[in-house]
């Protein structure tokens, strides 16, 4: 199998270049041969996908974080290439889809070795459709053109207050990991000012108000750890929804608290719902994240689906 390794220096704060050395010595050791390269500016993952799948690789490995290997499914799967299979190594910040798959950050060698072992399962993918373009920073207008073709996402798509929480570990400086998303939420418990969303299902169920947390999940982990759709299945052909109603300080403190806790399922104010496709609706362009990274809507909705069976990753 032709062997392509992209790492991405900048994942986890920093993490990432460090962890390169480490990476290299274990893929020396487990693997035959393979190609590699790093990334020099954000984004730039999904091009060095690109001209990997050109050149005929079958084994893609990306080494990053969550928004990292979403870059690199997004372009496996819109290559439609069925014998090209993902690999995924820790090296960011919340690294919560790798939990999904049983792959931890703590166990780097488990994760390399599991690539030489190359079991294979297919999993489903979520999909975006909405004319969008990167937005990483509220205060700075996007350069970008709008972009009008699907975005596919490994693990969840959020509104709200995790994208609150994108921002303000931008500004952090001396957090990392689940401990930097916990800090960064509690402050913004008592900061965010929480949108009007509406999210309705393909069978006529609906929620509409102002809501703390509105995500839509393919895995069952978001912000470090925190299981937000606890029956979330990669091969079930559904994606999970979960609105959180917004609430007073205290309100959304206890909230925050359930979430952590996977004990948020059936409290006052929360909606859980599993479907096919969902549609969020919002007065104008919104700012939302796919997988860490953060886009800005050109319109006032977002539709997201499932695409079951879309790519074959490497497990445990």
């Amino acid at each position: 199998m032709s062997t392509f390794v992209i790492f991405n220096p900048a994942s986890g704060r920093g993490r990432g270049a460090r962890r390169i050395p480490l990476y290299r010595e274990l893929l020396d050791r487990h693997l035959q041969s393979y190609e590699w390269e790093s990334t020099t500016g954000p984004g730039e993952e999904a091009a060095l996908a690109d001209r990997a799948l050109a050149g005929g690789a079958r084994l893609l490995v990306t080494v990053g974080g969550d928004g990292t290997w979403s870059q690199v499914a997004d372009r496996v799967v819109a290559s439609a290439r069925s014998d090209v299979v993902l690999g995924l190594l820790a090296s960011g910040t919340g690294n919560d889809f790798a939990r999904s798959l049983g792959l931890s950050y703590d166990d780097p060698e488990h994760a390399v070795a599991a690539l030489a072992a190359g079991r294979t399962r297919r999993i489903d993918v979520g999909r975006v459709i909405s004319e969008w373009r990167p937005c990483a920073r509220p205060e700075t207008a996007s350069a970008e053109p709008w972009r009008d073709s699907p975005r596919h996402f490994l693990n969840l798509v959020g509104f709200g207050f995790d994208v609150a929480v994108i921002d303000a570990t931008q500004r952090a400086r001396f957090l990392k990991g689940e401990l930097l998303y916990k800090a960064t939420a509690a402050q913004q418990l008592f900061f965010f000012r929480s949108p009007h969303l509406h999210l309705s299902d393909g069978g006529g169920w609906s929620t509409e108000g102002r809501h703390l947390i509105l995500t839509v999940s393919n895995g069952r982990i978001f912000g470090g750890g925190f299981p937000i759709a606890p029956e979330a299945d990669l091969q079930d052909g559904r994606l999970d929804a979960c609105a959180i109603a917004d609430a007073s300080p205290l309100g959304r403190a206890r909230l925050f608290n359930l979430a952590a806790k996977g004990r948020h399922v059936g409290a006052r104010g929360v909606s859980l719902r599993q479907d096919e496709a969902f549609t969020v609706r919002f007065d104008g362009p919104l700012r939302y994240e796919v997988d860490g990274d953060v886009l800005q809507s050109r319109t006032g909705e977002v539709r997201l689906e499932a695409v079951p069976s879309a790519l074959s990753v490497i497990v445990p």
